[in-house]
């Protein structure tokens, strides 16, 4: 077996041109405009918001990254061999590719060589993951992208002749709004072609009680994530937020079906944004709505596969019925 020279196994588009995506800028002039007040999830992961999302990966409230870990850890070779190979892989929302080790592993078992490019919008963490790959896999190439999974959809970079499974993992689907949700895997369904796969984690719709713990732990981790997008604002656009003026809130809505958290504005107060010559003004307990993210049933994961162009294949579950692994696939 042969290994392919270092300098082509590892590629980073950290410069990819921006079209019609918004900036960081364009959101916080949007948002904070708005009434009510609102950002969008994508200005949590500069790179302290993607530290920090790690970190709350691991704590012992955060079920959904050990139940997806779970699940990759047992089904990973049946969820190949059901695709079948040789293939490649994508992924939206790559982060530190942690549990896509499981499914690189089982990849590499049935071939020799494997081609996997990574999206994600921090170009920080893409950059360390994609090398940390490059240096624990001998036979693997990685293209990494960094930015935003509309703008690259629409590109011609993410297109291969090869069969590829694409990976949208840790529930990230949940934090689009239903008709984004179904716009995005459309995009992707226009990016893939007949013969390749999704594979889509969701989180399961549970008792409030434990939703609601994974977005607000005991000890602090996702109120401070929460609270960073403001001090990314001060870092970036020039803001005078103080952070300890607001508090991080979440709490589930079940006929929605979404955790939604924000951060509350403890007194009444000014805030100015220099560079967007912004000046904002907070009613004490007003909000900015930071995310909603949706849960799933079985049927719900069904009608999204098949609004969005694909075909539901298989699904599997982890023990404690917490959470889903669906692989759909582009007739």
């Amino acid at each position: 077996m042969t290994t392919a020279p270092a300098i082509q196994r590892l590629i980073v588009h950290d410069d990819v041109k921006r079209g019609r995506a918004t900036t960081f800028a364009d959101d916080v002039r949007r948002g904070l405009r708005a009434l009510p007040k609102r950002l969008p999830p994508k200005s949590f992961y500069d790179d302290l918001g993607s530290s920090l999302f790690e970190s709350i990966t691991h704590l012992p409230e955060y079920y959904l990254t050990r139940a997806e870990s779970e699940l990759l850890d047992k089904y990973a070779g049946d969820i190949i061999e059901t695709l079948g190979t040789p293939l490649e892989l994508l992924e939206l929302g790559s982060g530190s590719a942690t549990k896509t080790r499981y499914l690189i592993a089982a990849v590499l078992d049935r071939q020799s060589t494997l081609h996997y490019s990574p999206i994600d919008i921090s170009p920080a963490a893409l950059k360390a993951s994609a090398q940390a790959l490059v240096d624990e896999y001998p036979d693997i190439s990685v293209e990494a992208f960094a930015g935003d999974y509309f703008e690259l959809l629409e590109g011609p970079g993410l297109r291969s002749d090869a069969r590829t499974l694409a990976l949208f993992l840790g529930s990230n689907i949940g934090n689009f709004e239903p008709d984004e949700a179904t716009a995005l895997l459309q995009a992707l369904r226009r990016t893939l072609k007949s013969g390749d796969g999704l594979l889509l984690g969701t989180d399961l719709k549970k008792s409030i009680e434990r939703l609601e713990l994974a977005y607000d732990d005991p000890a602090g981790v996702t109120a401070a994530f929460n609270k960073n997008v403001l001090g990314r604002i001060n870092r970036e656009l020039g803001g005078n937020f103080d952070l300890r003026a607001f508090e991080h809130d979440a709490h589930y809505d079940p006929v929605r079906g979404a955790v939604d958290m924000f951060l509350i504005a403890t007194t009444a107060q000014k805030v100015h944004v220099r560079d967007l010559n912004l000046q904002l003004s907070f009613s004490e307990f007003e909000s900015i709505h930071t995310e909603s993210s949706y849960k799933y049933d079985p049927d719900d994961i069904s009608r999204l596969a098949e609004t969005s162009g694909y075909r539901l294949e298989r699904c599997w579950f982890d023990s404690g019925f917490d959470y889903a692994l669906s692989l759909l696939s582009v007739a």
